[in-house]
C-alpha cells in the first residue's frame, strides 16, 4: 500500500488508510461496523447501532454553540467489490492496495473504495478533531448502500435527531447535489435443460475484456460497451452462421456496475471451426472500431477449451440469445426539465449460472420519475416474459425530490464562493442516494450531498483526486463554523 501519511488533510487520509485495511463488501460489514463502534467509544462519544447494523456516533457542541442547528454527516460502510480478472484479491479478507499516481489515489487492480470510504474518513476526522467550532453533530454510517440501500431503508424515526443531513457520497467536487433518481432491480431466472454435444465438435472459450464499465447511474449515458450485450451479439450471429452452441455464459457482477468482462464456453462443428475463428478475429476489429473512443482497450479473444459434458438445449439457447439481444440497456429517456440530465435508464448487469441448473440475469432500472421507472421495469419484465422466464423484483427505493430553497444549500454555496472564489453547480444526479429514503422517515430534513472528485467508481479504474479532499475538508469545517 502506498503511504498516505504525507497526503493532506492528514487526519482524513489517516482514517481512509485505516478503512482500506478493513474488508467491507455489501452485506458483510461486520468487521467495519465493530471498528466504528470501537472508534466511537475510544473517542469518548455516544455510540449506538440499530437493528440492521447502522451506526450513529454523536459529538456534543463546542462550548457556547449548543443552540446551533444540529448536523448529521452521513456515509455508507460498504463498497463495490470489483477487480480485474488477472488480479489476485479476496475482498473478504485482503486490504485495498492503494497507489498514488500524480494527484490521483487509486488501487492495484481493484476498486479503491473511496465510494464511500472517503465520506466515512471525513466524518471520523470531524469526530476526532477538537479544534473545530461546531454545534451538535451526529455521524451516521449505513450498511448495504450498494446492493439496495437497505440500511437507509431500515432507519427508524428518532434514531437520529439532527435537522441538517450532509450526505458525503457525491463524486464531483464543486457540485452540490439536491436530488437523485429512484431505482429498482428486475431479476430473471431461466431453468437450464441440457442436451448432448454433436459429434465432431470442438470447444472454445470466448472471452471479452478491456471494457471500462463504470457506475450504472453516473456513467450510463457515456455509451460504454456492455460485455453481456457484446458477447451475446457474437453468439447470436455465430449460431446462425456456424451452428455455435453454448455450454456456459458468465458476464458482469454487480447490479449497479456496467459489465466490463465476460466469457462463454461454446462448441462448434469441426467443419466450421476455422471460419468461426476468423469471424471472432473480425468481430474483435469491429468492436475496436465501434468503441475506439469509449472503450479503446476492448478485446475479444478465443482460446481452446476442455470439452464440456453437455450443452444448453437448443430452444433454451435461442430464447436466451433473443431475449438478451432485445433487452433494453442504457439511457431510456432524457429529462424534459433539466438539459443534459438522464431521466430514465436500465442496466443489463450480470448473467450467472447457478449450480449448472439456472441462468440468473440481473438488471437494474433507474428514473427520477416514479411512473417512468415502473415503465422501464415493465419493459424489461415483458421482454423476459416472452420466453417464459421466472421474474422477481427488488423492493426498490424512491428518488429524492430537489429542494432548491434549502437553507443548508444556501450556506454551503455562500461558504464555497467565499473560500474558493467560484460559483458551485447545483444539480440532481441519475445515481441513487440514500437521501430519498431518509426523506420518507424524516420529511422535514434539510439535505445536501457533496464530496471530493472520484472517477471510475464501481470499477477497478476508480480513483480519487487528492487535492479535492483538502477542499472538501475546508468547506466542511467552515460550514460548521458559519452555521447558526
Amino acid at each position: 500500500m502506498s503511504s498516505l501519511r504525507n497526503l493532506k488533510p492528514e487526519n482524513v487520509f489517516y482514517y481512509f488508510g485505516e478503512i482500506c485495511k478493513i474488508p467491507r463488501p455489501s452485506k458483510k460489514e461486520g468487521e467495519i461496523r465493530e471498528w466504528l463502534l470501537n472508534k466511537g467509544k475510544e473517542l469518548g462519544l455516544a455510540t449506538k447501532q440499530d437493528a440492521v447494523g447502522n451506526v450513529l456516533i454523536s459529538k456534543p457542541a463546542t462550548p457556547g454553540r449548543e443552540a446551533v442547528t444540529p448536523v448529521i454527516f452521513q456515509s455508507h460502510m460498504d463498497m463495490v467489490c470489483e477487480k480485474n480478472t488477472d488480479t489476485q484479491f479476496d475482498f473478504s479478507k485482503d486490504s485495498i492496495q492503494t497507489e498514488i499516481e500524480g494527484d490521483w489515489l487509486t488501487a492495484k487492480g481493484t476498486t479503491l473504495g473511496a465510494d464511500d470510504g472517503i465520506g466515512m474518513a471525513i466524518a471520523l476526522a470531524i469526530l476526532a478533531d477538537k479544534s473545530i467550532e461546531h454545534g451538535p453533530i451526529e455521524c451516521l454510517f449505513t450498511v448495504d448502500e450498494e446492493t439496495g440501500l437497505t440500511g437507509a431503508a431500515a432507519i427508524e424515526p428518532g434514531f437520529m435527531t439532527g435537522k441538517i443531513l450532509l450526505n458525503l457520497d457525491s463524486e464531483e467536487w464543486g457540485e452540490f447535489c439536491i436530488g437523485c433518481a429512484g431505482g429498482k432491480d428486475t431479476i430473471v431466472f431461466l431453468d437450464i435443460e441440457h442436451e448432448n454435444i454433436p459429434e465432431n465438435s470442438v470447444a472454445y472459450k470466448l472471452i471479452l475484456k478491456g471494457l471500462k464499465g463504470g457506475h450504472s447511474g453516473c456513467d450510463i449515458h457515456l455509451g460504454r460497451g456492455n460485455s453481456i450485450k457484446l458477447l451475446n451479439r457474437v453468439l447470436w450471429n455465430a449460431y446462425q452462421d456456424f451452428d455455435v452452441r453454448v455450454a456456459h455464459f458468465d458476464a458482469g457482477n454487480l447490479h449497479n456496475a456496467i459489465p466490463r468482462e465476460g466469457y462463454a464456453v461454446i462448441t462448434v462443428p469441426q467443419d466450421f471451426a476455422k471460419d468461426f475463428e476468423n469471424y471472432v478475429q473480425a468481430m474483435n476489429l469491429v468492436f475496436k472500431e465501434e468503441f475506439h473512443t469509449t472503450d479503446p482497450e476492448v478485446e475479444l479473444t478465443l482460446e481452446p477449451a476442455t470439452m464440456p459434458g453437455k450443452i444448453w438445449e437448443e430452444f433454451l439457447q435461442i430464447d436466451f440469445m433473443n431475449a438478451v439481444y432485445v433487452c433494453p440497456h442504457g439511457v431510456q429517456a432524457m429529462s424534459q426539465d433539466i438539459p443534459g440530465f438522464v431521466e430514465s435508464s436500465t442496466n443489463l448487469a450480470s448473467v450467472k449460472i447457478v449450480d449448472n441448473k439456472v441462468i440468473k440475469i440481473v438488471t437494474s432500472q433507474r428514473s427520477s420519475v416514479e411512473s417512468k421507472k415502473q415503465a422501464v421495469v415493465d419493459r424489461v419484465t415483458a421482454t423476459f416474459s416472452l420466453i417464459g422466464a421466472q421474474i422477481e423484483h427488488g423492493d426498490g427505493y424512491p428518488g429524492w425530490t430537489p429542494n432548491p430553497k434549502s437553507k443548508a444549500l444556501a450556506l454551503l454555496k455562500e461558504t464555497y464562493e467565499r473560500l474558493f472564489n467560484q460559483v458551485p453547480e447545483v444539480k440532481a444526479i441519475h445515481a441513487g442516494l440514500e437521501c430519498g429514503l431518509f426523506s420518507t422517515k424524516y420529511p422535514d430534513m434539510d439535505m445536501v450531498s457533496y464530496g471530493p472528485t472520484l472517477f471510475g467508481v464501481h470499477s477497478p479504474d476508480e480513483k480519487m483526486l487528492i487535492p479535492t479532499v483538502q477542499k472538501c475538508w475546508d468547506l466542511t469545517v467552515e460550514f460548521l463554523k458559519s452555521l447558526k
